[in-house]
């Protein structure tokens, strides 16, 4: 299994790698390291391209790559690759499917709420469009070693089961033990909130009933996962993903919004709010994402 790096020198790319390398290490998936280069365009800054201009900045991003190898431990297999494109996301999408990736990793803006999560346009454009899984790095993630506990979020609407489907062959596969977590908001403070009371064990029996009935799980392997079932409460979904336990090892999927477009993702209002106060890398599914038998080593 490969995964694509969304490389840039600054330190959003060094969490981006540093949350690569613990997901490469947990399966043994080599990284490809990809920092775009300008295409020239009538659009771009400099248009004809001026000469030397070209040279110099080949230079410069072939310097930034190998610093960006650099960070990478020698246990894990890595190469880099520059990759041509008007758009940084359009051009890591392209590498993507042309290396074959089951994973496009790339880093979170520093300026988000608690400096956790804050999405730029790249991030954007790749949260929006990607066709193959997205892993997001928060602000600041300097953890290298393997993942030791995956979460995902399940909500009631279609496409919970896709992202169960993918959480659980990643569980089996990394020997991950595996929690269902399903967020109410008790206040009226805006999209996901509800009613206290039954609601909160609606969600508990819904959680159960989705595990129970998947048919990616054979008889026993509940306790073999060792599954537990959630519900997070709160004022809010900020304030209910902030009085969850998360471990520093941890890593959360999530599924893509039933608006997106076929084996695409779209980031929903929910997921977006989880984003905001959640303290773990995210990885999100597009809608109807199958995965392939080496894809399930995601």
């Amino acid at each position: 299994m490969r995964y694509v790096v969304g490389y840039t020198a600054n330190a959003r790319g060094g969490d981006a790698v540093n949350l690569a390398v613990a997901l490469a290490r947990r399966q043994g998936a080599a990284l490809d390291l990809v920092m775009v280069m300008p295409q020239d365009s009538p659009y771009n800054g400099a248009y004809p391209p001026v000469s030397g201009i070209g040279d110099i900045m080949s230079q410069q991003i072939s310097q930034w790559v190998e610093e960006g190898l650099a960070l990478i431990p020698d246990d894990v297999p890595a190469q880099a690759h520059i990759q041509r494109g008007e758009s940084e996301a359009e051009a890591l999408i392209a590498a993507a499917q042309e290396l074959g990736a089951g994973l496009l990793v790339i880093g979170a803006s520093s300026t988000g709420l608690f400096k956790r999560f804050s999405i730029g346009s790249v991030a954007s454009s790749l949260l929006h469009a990607s066709m193959i899984p997205v892993a997001l790095a928060p602000s600041g993630y300097s953890r290298t070693e393997p993942i030791t506990r995956l979460t995902c979020a399940l909500g009631t609407r279609i496409g919970a089961e896709e992202v169960l489907t993918v959480s659980v062959a990643m569980a089996k596969r990394r020997g991950l033990p595996l929690r269902l977590i399903s967020l109410v908001a008790l206040g009226n403070d805006g999209p996901g909130a509800s009613e206290p009371g039954a609601s909160v064990d609606d969600a508990r029996a819904h959680l159960r009933g989705v595990a129970e009935a998947s048919q990616d799980l054979e008889p026993g392997e509940l306790e073999t996962l060792k599954l537990e079932v959630v519900v997070g409460t709160g004022r809010s979904i900020e304030d209910a993903v902030d009085r969850l336990d998360w471990e520093d090892g941890e890593l959360l999927m999530i599924g893509s919004s039933r608006l997106a477009q076929n084996k695409s993702i779209f980031l929903g209002a929910t997921a977006n709010r989880i984003l905001r106060a959640l303290p773990v890398p995210m990885i999100v599914v597009p809608r109807d994402f199958a995965l392939s038998d080496e894809e399930a080593t995601l």
